[in-house]
């Protein structure tokens, strides 16, 4: 069979999750992209562009069996662009994130919708309703994040003054599934040797973003170290401009307690997931949580709040483990991680078997009878 996967916003985990798949597919998988820049302008023009080049670049190859699109295309455009080639083919749409539950941030003048004045634009969530219409199938990378999307749904529709179409909530939650996202985590392979003499050593690689509440992450640190607890710390997720006045300080009161700060490049970042002891995460929004399934696959323990998607990729016999309720309740189990880093990395040890199963090895099996079962 052949896909072609429109990726409007190839970059960072979208470009990884599209060519992950391409690459261990069974179908022949041809992906039409542009560069991960003005996400609002790929949602308004990138279905122009792709279509446009779609048509141009055809020429005599065959069409594909199945359009496969992200969330960031506007998907309604591109068919109606091409319908000459692609009324007849089926589509299919993967939900990364949306513009309706993504959190928006408690300073206007930041983040995502700062033209707004931190006012949800709601024609980006629009988008996002109207391609899930056109499109065959739809799939969300996590349970939660279905959930989250069909119960914030209908009070957006009622927003609208008439014909808010409540009736398509049902016709989109019965064509949506969840389809975990696939990550190349054999790429981390193989395990290398830690230094055991060495404080254990805390990860951060996350993205530095407002949505995953670096500074009560920092907060967090800076308690443990107040209290004199041993550690060493390794901040190298990926950033967006300039880290805040609070990270900047925290990090200066850590002192030599940090022994990474910045984004890490492959052959760093590999070797710090593999030195790690644990991570944790303060996040107050995460739809699937790739960064921390990488941490996890290295024998990294991962400690994250009981909610979120996070429930989901953790298997249920390790909940107890690595889920927390509350601030108090982090510190404690980050104080006897700390205290015994044996007994943390056999833990650790134990779970990455367990979440070995999100690698692409696995995955792309999954995707090729979920994308084709109903053609």
């Amino acid at each position: 069979m052949r896909i072609l996967l429109l990726s409007p916003y190839h970059g960072g985990s979208h470009q990884a999750w599209a060519e992950g798949y391409a690459a261990h597919s069974a179908h022949m998988v041809e992906l039409l992209t542009l560069p991960a820049r003005f996400w609002k302008w790929r949602m308004h023009g990138g279905a122009v562009t792709l279509a446009r080049r779609w048509l141009a670049e055809g020429g005599g190859r065959p069409l594909p069996d199945l359009i496969l699109a992200t969330d960031l295309l506007d998907l309604t455009t591109f068919l109606a662009l091409t319908r000459a080639r692609t009324a007849a083919i089926p589509t299919a749409l993967y939900m990364h994130e949306n513009q309706l539950t993504y959190p928006l941030p408690d300073d206007p003048t930041t983040g995502p919708m700062r033209r707004q004045l931190g006012e949800r634009d709601r024609h980006y969530a629009f988008v996002n309703y109207a391609s899930m219409l056109a499109a065959g199938r739809v799939f969300f990378n996590s349970r939660y994040h279905l959930e989250t999307f069909f119960a914030a749904l209908p009070p957006f529709l009622r927003h609208y003054p008439e014909y808010n179409e409540l009736d398509t909530v049902a016709v989109l939650r019965d064509k949506s599934a969840v389809l975990p996202v696939g990550i190349d985590l054999r790429r981390l392979d193989p395990s290398l040797p830690m230094d055991e003499s060495l404080p254990p050593l805390i990860l951060w690689n996350q993205r530095l973003e407002f949505d995953k509440n670096p500074a009560r992450f920092m907060s967090v640190l800076l308690e443990l170290a107040a209290e004199g607890v041993p550690f060493r710390v390794a901040l190298c997720g990926e950033r967006f401009g300039r880290p805040g006045a609070a990270w900047l300080a925290g990090v200066a009161a850590l002192g030599e307690r940090v022994v990474h700060d910045g984004y890490a490049n492959d052959e760093t970042y590999r070797r710090l997931l593999w030195e790690a002891t644990l991570t944790f995460s303060t996040a107050d929004h995460e739809y699937f949580g790739i960064s921390i399934l990488e941490a996890v696959y290295a024998h990294t323990l991962p400690l994250l709040p009981a909610r979120l998607s996070y429930p989901e990729i953790i298997p249920a016999p390790f909940h107890a483990d690595c889920l927390y309720r509350g601030r108090a309740d982090l510190l404690a189990r980050l104080r006897r991680a700390l205290a015994d880093p044996v007994a943390t990395r056999a833990t650790a040890q134990a779970l990455a078997a367990a979440v070995a199963a999100y690698d692409w090895q696995h995955m792309a099996p999954l995707y090729d009878r979920a994308l084709f079962e109903e053609l």
